[in-house]
């Protein structure tokens, strides 16, 4: 008997009426806006404008949906093109099955995209998402748990999840490991660690993003070999565990040649930034110049000398006293001279 275990949801969807609410797709929902938030706050500390990675979500969001379920579909394509499959299953997204691969590579092409066509270096707009990415993974990967998916061995750990039957699709009930639960902390942590190695090391030039993958990949290549759902195998490892290695791989080869081509952090990541800061400064500084002439045009309409008068007037001052003072030492002057010459004519005679 389970003395303890993690519940999972009923049903994965609640009617309003005629409009069904589904949990893995509010799942998804949240994690992108969660994203995008903390992309755009990071990007505007790089110096960017603040909705300029919202705008270019706009690209990258379709992209990473079709990207995702593109992964899915082509990797697991048995229930929809095999035997006693069903095609048109493969559009319904909200049943579930995104693969994060597909959405991060398709997804990039969208971002790359709008990038361009707002003339921002790719790279180090994925730089300011990557932590962002990562917390929408976190969040977006409950929805598995809505959907009763994505589970591993069967475990009576405390924390093991309850798995309820369902003959229809092949679910087995009982207890077992919570694959998404790990997945889900294990992107928080990457997240985490992101933010300070980007902080710590002023990762620039796509390496904060190369760390994004290659720490993914890291905790991804052993939650997916705990996975009991069907898939492919190659050489005796799920089809999943091979390109999380190799995401590995190359996400670390990346940083390594990076940093030694391009070291530091891109300094301008949004054209015209800069210029509109410099130009905003220049308008300060003569509004400035203009308060201290308007300052001295009240002074003197109030009978008040400006500064420079007040210069004049003490430079003219000091001219007066130099021209008193020298009177006065001409004057002294010619009556000790009188006074010496009465005293020589006594003593001559």
């Amino acid at each position: 008997m389970d003395l303890a275990f993690i519940p999972s949801p009923s049903t994965g969807v609640v009617h309003l009426g005629p409009i069904p609410l589904r949990g893995y797709a509010f799942c998804i929902i949240i994690g992108v806006f969660v994203g995008v938030w903390l992309g755009n706050k990071r990007w505007i500390q790089r110096g960017g404008r603040s909705g300029t990675v919202a705008d270019i979500a706009v690209w990258a969001v379709p992209f990473g949906l079709v990207g995702g379920r593109l992964y899915h579909v082509i990797t697991t394509y048995e229930p929809y093109f095999g035997k006693g499959g069903h095609p048109l299953n493969a559009f319904k997204v909200w049943e579930g099955g995104l693969g994060i691969w597909g959405a991060v590579a398709l997804g990039a092409v969208g971002a790359w995209i709008g990038c361009r066509r707002r003339g921002i270096p790719l790279p180090a707009y994925m730089d300011a998402l990557a932590p962002g990415l990562a917390l929408g993974q976190a969040i977006g990967r409950w929805g598995n748990w809505f959907n009763q998916e994505l589970y591993g061995r069967a475990t009576d750990l405390p924390w093991a999840l309850k798995i309820s039957d369902d003959p229809s699709v092949g679910r087995i009930g009982g207890t077992y490991h919570p694959t998404f639960l790990y997945e889900s902390l294990w992107c928080i942590g990457v997240a985490l660690l992101v933010i300070w190695a980007d902080k710590r090391f002023k990762l620039g030039h796509g390496r904060a993003f190369a760390l994004y993958v290659a720490s993914y990949c890291a905790g991804r290549a052993w939650i997916e070999y705990m996975r009991v759902d069907e898939a492919h195998h190659i050489l005796g490892l799920r089809l999943n565990v091979w390109t999380a290695l190799i995401g590995l791989v190359l996400s670390i080869v990346y940083i390594v040649i990076s940093a030694k081509k391009v070291p530091g952090r891109e300094e301008v990541v949004e054209p015209g930034v800069q210029d509109a800061v410099t130009d905003g400064a220049a308008a300060d500084g003569k509004d400035t110049d203009a308060s201290a002439d308007t300052d001295a045009k009240a002074a003197e309409g109030a009978g008040e000398k400006s500064p420079k008068e007040a210069g004049a007037s003490k430079a003219a001052d000091g001219d007066k006293e130099s021209v008193a003072n020298g009177a006065a030492k001409l004057t002294k002057d010619a009556g000790s001279g009188s006074r010496s010459g009465g005293s020589r004519s006594g003593e001559e005679s």
